[in-house]
C-alpha cells in the first residue's frame, strides 16, 4: 500500500552569521548550507496497519510524511503509495489519501463545521448518500452533533481537532497519514482521539502513519513503529522487540503499611540490584534491574510491612530515548 525505498531529502539553507559585520555581508553575498533531512529511508505499511514514526525534533519524521503525501518532492529514491508518485499529484491519487497535521487547519476558521463538510464533499464529488452515511458514522464516533452549527474558531482545540479528523476522513481514504495529531490537548480530548482512530482503523482497514511526541499515542495505537534519528531509520519492527531488546529496569510500585512499622528511608530500601528509589507519601517506586525484579520483590516482602506490590515496565519513552541516543551500529 505504502512503498518508500532509498528516500533522501535534501534542503538548502542559509548560513547563520555571527556578528553586524558578519550579518551585514550575508546581505550581499550569502553562505548556504545543505541539510541532509532524510538518508536513504525505506519503508513499507500494509492495509489494516499503523505504524508509529517516532524520533527527536527535526529527526526528518513530518519530511518523511510529505513526500508520501505528495507535498515534496525526494531528492532520490522512490515512492509509491496505492500505486502512484505522491509528487505527480493525480486526482485518483489524492482522492483516496488524507493528510492530518495537528498544527496546521485545513477547515475553513469562519465557517461552521456542517458548512466546512458539504464544501469537502462537493471537492471530493461525494455521492450525496455516502456522504451522509460517512458524516453520521463519524459525527457519532466523534460526539459533536452539538458543535456542527458553530464557526470553527469558536470552538475549542479538542472539538476543532474532531471536526479536522471528520473532515479527513468523510472521502474514506486508504492511506492516513497522522502528524501530530494530539498535540495541544488536553488528556481527554487525547483519549477520545486515540480511541477514534484505534476504532476507525479496525472497522476501515486503512494503511496510516502516525507520528507522536505523546509516547502514550505510540503504545496504545502501534504494534510497529519506526524510529529515525538524523534522517535515518535505526529501528523499524515491533514496539514490543524495543521494550524486551532495551529495556534494562522495571519499577517495583510498594505501598508501606506504615501502621505497622516506621517508614524505611531511602537507605534502606537500597537493596541489591535496585538502581534508583523515589518516595512519596507511603508509595515507594524502585528502579530495578530486570533480570533481579523477582529478587527484589522477595526481598521487599520479606523485609518490610506491605499493604500491595506491583510490577511495572519502564516508561517506553525513556526507552526510546535512550535507543536514539545510541550511535547507529
Amino acid at each position: 500500500m505504502i512503498h518508500a525505498s532509498a528516500l533522501s531529502k535534501t534542503f538548502q539553507v542559509h548560513k547563520k552569521s555571527a556578528g553586524f559585520a558578519a550579518s551585514f555581508k550575508s546581505l550581499f553575498r550569502r553562505e548556504w548550507l545543505n541539510k541532509q533531512a532524510l538518508q536513504n529511508v525505506s519503508i513499507d505499511v500494509e492495509p489494516g496497519e499503523i505504524v508509529g514514526l517516532v524520533g527527536a525534533n527535526g529527526a526528518g519524521k513530518t519530511t518523511l510524511v510529505k513526500i508520501l503525501a505528495g507535498i515534496i518532492h525526494p531528492t532520490s529514491g522512490e515512492a509509491r503509495v496505492l500505486g502512484y508518485k505522491p509528487f505527480d499529484r493525480h486526482n485518483d491519487f489524492r482522492r483516496q489519501i488524507s493528510l492530518i497535521m495537528g498544527q496546521k487547519a485545513q477547515l475553513w476558521w469562519d465557517l461552521p463545521a456542517e458548512d466546512c463538510f458539504l464544501l469537502l464533499r462537493e471537492i471530493y464529488q461525494i455521492p450525496h448518500p455516502e456522504y451522509r452515511r460517512s458524516l453520521d458514522y463519524l459525527i457519532e464516533a466523534m460526539g459533536v452533533k452539538d458543535q456542527l452549527n458553530i464557526q470553527i474558531r469558536r470552538l475549542s482545540l479538542g472539538e476543532r481537532m474532531k471536526m479536522e479528523l471528520i473532515a479527513a476522513l468523510l472521502h474514506k481514504p486508504r492511506v492516513v497519514f497522522l502528524d501530530e495529531p494530539t498535540i495541544g490537548l488536553d488528556l481527554s480530548a487525547q483519549m477520545a482521539i486515540r480511541k477514534f482512530i484505534s476504532d476507525y482503523r479496525k472497522e476501515n482497514k486503512p494503511a496510516m502513519i502516525l507520528t507522536s511526541h505523546y509516547m502514550e499515542d505510540i503504545e496504545k495505537l502501534c504494534k510497529r513503529i519506526a524510529i529515525i534519528k538524523e534522517g535515518q531509520i535505526v529501528y523499524d519492527g515491533g514496539l514490543s522487540k524495543v521494550i524486551d531488546k532495551y529495556a534494562t529496569q522495571k519499577i517495583l510500585s510498594v505501598a508501606i503499611d506504615v501502621e505497622g512499622q516506621p517508614m524505611p528511608s531511602e537507605k534502606d530500601l537500597k537493596l541489591a540490584h535496585v538502581q534508583g528509589v523515589a518516595i512519596d507519601g507511603n508509595i515507594v517506586k524502585l528502579n530495578v534491574e530486570r533480570k533481579n525484579t523477582t529478587t527484589v520483590a522477595s526481598s521487599i516482602l520479606k523485609n518490610f510491612k506491605i499493604k500491595d506490590l506491583s510490577i511495572e515496565e519502564e516508561e517506553i519513552g525513556n526507552i526510546i530515548e535512550a535507543l536514539i541516543r545510541k550511535d547507529k551500529k
